[in-house]
C-alpha cells in the first residue's frame, strides 16, 4: 500500500491508543492528520482517509471523507448459539425494553448512546425524549466474567489481543504474559471459525472466561476500539481496513457498513 494520497485522521480528542496509532502510522511513512473541529475541511476530502475515532465524530466526518466503517451487525450476539455466550440474548427496540419489569442487562449493540449496563426495570432506561423508541437494544442475562480479552481480527483470524479486565475490573495486560492467554485465542478462533461469516473482515471481538466456561462479550468496531497491550502495529492493520475508503470495500464487506447520518457541526 502505498501512502502519498493516503492520511490517518484523527478525532480532536486525543486518547493513548490513537497517540499509539499515530506513531504507528509515521513509522510507516503514513501521514496523520489530528482533526480541531467536528467537520471535515475541503483539503481532507477527496484523499485516501483512514478514520480512527469515536462513533459520533464517525458519523459527523464519514460522509464528507467517503469513509466505509465496518462494525458488526447489531443482532449478531443475540444470533450466536448459547454455547459461545453461556447466556441468552435478544435484540429488540428500545420501546420493548421500555416494558421490562424485572432486571436486566442492556445495551446498545454498537454504540454508547446509554450506558450498558443492569437496569431494575425499563422505567431506568434513558425514555422517549433522549432516545428513539426504534432502537435496537440487547437485551441479556447477566453473567459474571472472571477475565475479559480483546481480540482485533483481521480476514477471519485473531491479528492482534489483550487482556483488558479480570473480575470487572481494568487490568490490561499483553496476551503473552497471561497464564489463560492461548485459552483466550483458541476460544476466538473457534467463535470466527463458527460465526466470523457474518462478520466485517476487520472488527475487534470481546471474549472472556466464565464459570461456566469461555464466552463473547461482545463485538465493537476497530475504528473506535481501545487498543489495551495490543501489538500497536497489528491494531493499525485492523484499524485501517475497518476505518478505510468506501471505494475499497471488498463485496463481501459492503454489507458492513455503517450507516453514516447527516449529524450538525460540533464546532
Amino acid at each position: 500500500m502505498t501512502h502519498t494520497d493516503r492520511v490517518l485522521v484523527l478525532s480532536p480528542r486525543s486518547t493513548d491508543t490513537d497517540r499509539a496509532l499515530a506513531s504507528a502510522a509515521h513509522r510507516r511513512d503514513l501521514p496523520v492528520r489530528r482533526l480541531h473541529t467536528w467537520r471535515a475541511p475541503a483539503d481532507a476530502m477527496g484523499v485516501r482517509a483512514h478514520l480512527y475515532a469515536g462513533p459520533l465524530f464517525a458519523d459527523a466526518t464519514a460522509r464528507d471523507l467517503d469513509l466505509g466503517l465496518l462494525e458488526a451487525p447489531e443482532d449478531w450476539l443475540a444470533r450466536l448459539p448459547v454455547e459461545l455466550t453461556r447466556r441468552e440474548i435478544t435484540a429488540t427496540t428500545l420501546a420493548h425494553a421500555w416494558t421490562l419489569r424485572r432486571p436486566m442487562f442492556v445495551k446498545p449493540p454498537n454504540d454508547k448512546s446509554f450506558p450498558a449496563r443492569v437496569y431494575r426495570d425499563g422505567t431506568q432506561l434513558p425514555g422517549g425524549d433522549a432516545a428513539d423508541p426504534d432502537t435496537v437494544v440487547l437485551l441479556s442475562e447477566t453473567v459474571v466474567f472472571r477475565a475479559e480479552y480483546r481480540l482485533f481480527c483481521l480476514d477471519g483470524a485473531v491479528h492482534a489481543a489483550s487482556r483488558y479486565a479480570v473480575d470487572g475490573d481494568l487490568d490490561i495486560a499483553p496476551i503473552a504474559a497471561c497464564r489463560r492467554g492461548p485459552d483466550a485465542l483458541a476460544f476466538g478462533a473457534e467463535v470466527l471459525a463458527a460465526a466470523g461469516a457474518d462478520l466485517p473482515s476487520a472488527v475487534v471481538v470481546d471474549v472472556g472466561s466464565t464459570d461456566a466456561g469461555w464466552a463473547v462479550v461482545e463485538a465493537n468496531a476497530a475504528w473506535a476500539s481501545g487498543g489495551y497491550a495490543c501489538e500497536i502495529d497489528r491494531v493499525l492493520d485492523v484499524v485501517l481496513r475497518a476505518g478505510g475508503p468506501r471505494r475499497e470495500l471488498a463485496a463481501r464487506d459492503a454489507a458492513f457498513v455503517r450507516h453514516a447520518p447527516v449529524v450538525r457541526d460540533r464546532g
